[in-house]
């Protein structure tokens, strides 16, 4: 019984510390917070193609120091399967504008 002590305690220091490594890598993908995030230049959600003002405000977040913005907040769930394939066509749709 007085071994189980010592483990208990080990594994609630553990448990304590993790947490706070949890709340850092959720904020990894967020860095607006820092203000420096390229901003968004397109009219159009990179997820469905509609325009983001055509269901109300559009939805703003921060990926990977970039602004993205959604014209739903339904749209970040496909966006989140696959964010890569987004960004990439958001790139190629922001090329093509500046032509």
């Amino acid at each position: 019984m007085k071994q189980l002590k010592p483990i208990a305690a080990a594994v609630l220091i553990a448990a304590y510390l993790a947490g706070p490594l949890t709340i850092l890598a959720a904020d990894k993908n967020d860095q607006n917070k820092s203000g420096k995030a390229k901003p968004y230049t397109l009219k159009t959600c990179p997820v469905s193609d509609e325009k983001l003002d055509s269901m109300g405000d559009p939805y703003v977040f921060t990926y990977e120091g970039r602004e993205i913005k959604l014209c739903c907040k339904d749209c970040k769930k496909d966006f989140d399967k696959d964010p890569k394939k987004f960004v990439k066509k958001i790139e190629a749709a922001e090329k093509k504008a500046k032509k």
